[in-house]
């Protein structure tokens, strides 16, 4: 059985410090794992009325519980879109999301878009594409 290989592509390099990669390349894939949008929901469905730093803490740890639940790792993320309802209210908190990139050394490409709304009270929302 082959091994995954993993190639990122950067022609440029400021992109290193906002953690991610413009492209990744990856081969020898033995599965996919389509991860549909973590938000901050709690494990009885509700969804959370608190800060942007509160649930993007907690949209992490849900798409994190997601993935290895599916038996993957979170190193496997070649992928990750990011919806927000307000990328000025989220700017100040990336820091986590990026200790949480560094800490599981993830090299993906990212996508962030500020939208008018997400379901309910919820302000971010992450979506991933995993591999193993």
């Amino acid at each position: 059985m082959s091994t995954l290989e993993k190639r990122t592509v950067n022609p440029w390099k400021w992109q290193e410090e906002r953690s991610y990669s413009q492209a990744v390349e990856v081969r020898n894939v033995s599965a996919t794992l389509y991860v549909s949008g973590q938000a901050a929901i709690d494990p009885d469905g509700t969804s959370s009325d608190k800060d942007m730093k509160s649930q993007l803490e907690q949209a992490i740890a849900n798409l994190e519980e997601v993935i290895s639940t599916a038996g993957y790792e979170c190193s496997g993320i070649v992928r990750l879109n990011i919806y927000t309802t307000s990328t000025k209210e989220l700017w100040p908190h990336f820091p986590i999301l990026q200790e949480w990139i560094a800490k599981h050394q993830i090299e993906q490409a990212v996508t962030m878009l500020e939208v008018t709304g997400l379901f309910e009270t919820l302000k971010v929302e992450l979506e991933a594409t995993v591999v193993k």
